[in-house]
């Protein structure tokens, strides 16, 4: 079976390089991508391109005290590499595990370390991307040709975090730190630190600072719900005491874990009250104060409509109930020299204010994407499954879940990736596009995530520049892995949905203008 067509001599004149796929971003998504690809798809050519000196993402770019994941590693790991480790683990951890998958599968080979993609520009012509960038270490530009994009570079700036702009910053004396650009050097000894913030990043530090500075203050505006457990696995520790296979013992809990967690989401919608006094009493049980819980652990919100951050072993709340750390439930007045003062009136007095305020998201990582000559506004698209894009040929993006774990929807997306290849092959289409049918034309248009469904503000502050969903399949977004593991592997390939185009006998089809694809959405 030939790839995805031919290499790239057609017409070339250039001598870049060219690919049958090209993989941008080595972290969880690019390194799973790249191993469905070699495992499903042999014969297909292929290269990672990732501008940071080493894989790993998110877990290579974060460097704060103590960083760890928030989901288990059971299905935050890969489906066909079993995980043995504790349940939660450190960053250290996952990046020798995302090794291990590197180096036992040949990928290292493939990726090329600190290339920078600056934009990729579509020509239905040549049926083929041209990516061009710069490295980072010589500023020399680069041109990769690819006849598949695969987009695996993540959701936000990995080079800043979002800081708001609070009045009196530039009077501030002491060190304002994002938790993204954590200083290697950074001494806390002796330091009275102001942590703004209370989702997963300000539950991890703390507990890693707590206890070396002199006193860690959590200041948040508002409360964050919090899951509690014991960072081991019973049923894992069980199986294992009986010689069952690691990849027996992975499968198991994997599957024990995805019910859990599908009943917990459940749970959310359905009795969110009941799920909300569970969540609550973990906290107690640890805190030992309702008093405590009642003002700076109980949110405003149902469960889940922002994301929940497992504390393991309760460490934030013995952090805090051993006093070498304390919370603040209020909001920012102003900076002054020597720390924040609060509209309560009081002042935060702080060598070290850290702000883990949020993500900046990067739409497609800031890339400058344009399709025949047109740039591509993604504002002005409607998302095919939550991967592709209508008017955008031969590109699908990898963005995981909000209440499940990110590589979940990686493997997934891996299987109907390689089946869509092996798809275009028996067309013999070099290109495939969604585009919305006749049938979908009184379709209602929605954000790609429901406000009401889920609000962080990472997300709200640039849900004008997201793509849109519809309210029909397969134009949603779902964020529901248990549905799209039931959806994806049977989605049909020819429902009109996906328009192919070229092929080795035929001349190249006219793939639909901006223009038409703005009047498909109107």
């Amino acid at each position: 079976m030939s790839s995805i067509p031919h290499a790239c001599s057609d017409r070339a004149a250039s001598t870049a390089e060219c690919f049958d796929v090209l993989f941008i971003g080595a972290g969880i998504s690019g390194i799973g991508g790249a191993y469905h690809l070699r495992q499903q798809s042999p014969r297909r050519s292929f290269a990672i391109l990732d501008e940071q000196d080493s894989f790993g993402g998110t877990w290579w770019t974060h460097r704060y005290p103590g960083i760890r994941s928030d989901s288990e590693l059971y299905t935050f790991g890969y489906r066909f590499k079993p995980w043995v480790g504790a349940p939660i683990a450190t960053a250290e951890e996952i990046l020798k595990y995302l090794g291990e998958v590197v180096q036992e599968n040949g990928l290292d080979r493939h990726i090329r370390y600190k290339h920078r993609v600056l934009s990729a520009s579509w020509s239905t012509q040549d049926a083929r991307w041209t990516v061009k960038g710069v490295r980072t270490d010589s500023q020399e530009p680069f041109i990769v040709h690819a006849r598949f994009l695969w987009m695996g570079q993540g959701y936000y700036h990995h080079d800043k975090g979002y800081i708001p702009e609070w009045p009196g910053m530039a009077d501030y004396r002491g060190t304002l730190i994002h938790p993204q650009q954590w200083p290697e050097d950074l001494d806390i000894g002796g330091k009275r630190v102001v942590l703004i913030g209370s989702g997963a990043t300000a539950a991890t530090v703390i507990p890693a600072i707590a206890g070396r500075c002199a006193h860690v203050t959590m200041l948040q505006r508002s409360p964050t719900y919090f899951k509690t457990g014991r960072n081991a696995n019973e049923l894992a520790d069980m199986l294992r005491g009986l010689s069952i296979p690691e990849e027996w013992v992975h499968e198991i809990v994997r599957r024990k874990l995805l019910k859990e967690q599908q009943d917990v989401v459940d749970a959310a919608f359905s009795s969110p009250e009941e799920l909300r006094e569970r969540l609550l009493a973990g906290v107690l049980e640890h805190l030992g104060s309702q008093e405590m819980v009642d003002r700076h652990f109980t949110p405003r919100y149902l469960p889940w409509r922002q994301r929940i951050a497992f504390v393991p072993d309760g460490d934030l709340f013995k952090a805090m109930r051993s006093g070498d750390a304390s919370v603040v439930t209020d909001e920012i007045e102003r900076f002054e020299a020597d720390g924040v003062r609060v509209k309560s009136g009081d002042l935060l007095k702080a060598d070290i204010v850290v702000a883990a305020t949020g993500l900046e998201l990067a739409v497609m990582g800031g890339i400058a994407f344009t399709v025949d000559g047109r740039p591509v506004d993604f504002a002005q698209t409607v998302m095919y499954r939550g991967a592709m894009f209508t008017g955008v040929p031969n590109l699908l993006w990898v963005f995981g879940y909000f209440r499940a774990s990110w590589t979940l929807r990686v493997d997934l997306l891996g299987d109907f990736f390689c089946r869509l290849l092996a798809h275009m092959d028996q067309q013999q289409a070099t290109q495939v596009v969604p585009r919305l049918r006749p049938e979908d034309a009184g379709m209602q248009m929605l954000p790609w995530v429901e406000p009401s469904s889920f609000n962080p503000g990472y997300l709200t502050r640039v849900m004008d520049r997201m793509p849109r969903q519809g309210s029909q399949s397969p134009w949603q977004h779902t964020q529901d892995y248990w549905r799209d593991s039931e959806e994806l592997p049977a989605a049909s390939l020819n429902d009109g949905a996906l328009v192919y185009g070229g092929g080795p006998r035929s001349a190249p089809r006219t793939i639909p203008s901006r223009e038409a694809a703005a009047q498909d959405l109107a």
